[in-house]
């Protein structure tokens, strides 16, 4: 059986430390046999969320269609002011779009919740605040969550990290996402 999981995350600025950390958590959910596709950067560049509004950008619907046939999702955000980026924020706003889908929103998809900033506190409340909308979202937080210092560890441009235990972190939340969605 084949699954897909999707990452969302990074900033504006290619190949941040948010986007490396994205792509380090994929690498677990392709090495336990998913599918992964990667939204990042200019490609959660879009409109702000507007219900109202039916007609959306191409990035919005390729975001809501990747999420549609997603069997688990990875989230990634830098914390901007002790939260999620006003980025990523807006890219899960559209996952609004999903309410009348056969699965609405995110339900029934593991979530794996990643924050990195410059600092224990940003960092750990972006996860948190990851993890709280994916709750609302009806997705399931996989059990591990990731919050990473990057004023303590650094990751390299393929996600590669020189402390030990974030990297494993990372993998870890990926293998737990692809690993739920095969019903291991």
């Amino acid at each position: 059986m084949s699954v897909t999981v999707v990452g969302i995350g990074g900033s504006v600025r290619a190949d941040s430390q948010s986007e490396r950390a994205l792509h380090a958590a994929l690498a677990g959910a392709r090495d336990s046999g998913a599918k992964v596709h990667a939204i990042t950067g200019s490609g959660l560049v879009m409109p702000f969320y507007d219900p109202a509004v039916t007609e959306r950008v191409t990035n919005a619907r390729e975001l809501v269609d990747a999420l549609r046939e997603a069997d688990g999702v990875v989230l990634a955000s830098p914390g901007y002011h002790g939260t999620v980026s006003g980025l990523v924020k807006n890219a899960l706003d559209h996952v609004e779009d999903l309410r009348d889908d056969r699965r609405p929103y995110l339900q029934g998809r593991a979530v794996g919740c990643v924050g990195i900033a410059y600092g224990w506190q940003a960092t750990v409340n972006t996860m948190q605040a990851l993890r709280s909308v994916t709750h609302a979202l009806r997705g399931w937080p996989t059990p591990l969550g990731a919050a990473v210092n990057s004023a303590e560890s650094r990751l390299g441009p393929g996600g590669e990290c020189a402390d030990e235990k974030v990297a494993s972190t990372l993998h870890t939340i990926g293998e737990q996402v692809a690993e739920f969605a095969l019903g291991r």
